[in-house]
């Protein structure tokens, strides 16, 4: 058993989880509170970045809990390996820290931005887990084209569909 594997299946998978877990609330909490009314608070040409960096930063994060799901499906004997990879092949991880180059990224919330970054780090980790487990990922050009978002949901009702 790779170290990979072992860490993905013992006990120090779980703080991973948990943090993604966590950050996925965190969001829907900030974006649904005072995200939304910071956001009302904004000049539009940054309110216009803060809306498409909240879809980008959803978007990641329903990525990750995803990928964190079904690995968890995995190691709870729920899915097998190769249920797990077929799945797997919906999600979209990106190991590069990406922050917009838009000059009014600066203007965004500060928790905002704290958020994004946190989520960009972690699914940087989650990406790199994932290539020890299973192997260099797909290259971007190889990617199935479709509905992400659809596609998503199919994967979490796959997942807790048991």
């Amino acid at each position: 058993m790779r170290l990979a594997e072992h860490k993905a299946h013992s006990r120090a998978f779980q703080p991973i989880f948990d943090e993604g877990m966590t950050l996925v609330d965190e969001t829907a909490n900030y974006l649904d509170g005072e995200g939304r009314t910071a956001s009302k608070a904004l000049p539009k040409s940054v309110s216009t970045l803060y809306a498409a960096e909240s879809m980008r930063l959803t978007t990641r994060l329903m990525q990750m809990a995803s990928w964190l799901l079904l690995q968890r499906a995995l190691n709870e004997g729920d899915m097998t390996r190769a249920q797990v990879e077929s799945e797997k092949k919906k999600v979209r991880l990106n190991s590069e820290v990406e922050t917009s180059s838009d000059a009014n990224y600066v203007h965004l919330p500060d928790e905002f931005r704290d958020l994004v970054m946190r989520a960009t780090l972690l699914e940087r980790r989650i990406a790199i887990l994932d290539r020890e487990l299973y192997g260099v990922s797909r290259n971007i050009d190889e990617r199935p084209i479709g509905n992400p978002v659809g596609e998503q949901i199919n994967l979490l009702k796959t997942v807790f569909h048991r």
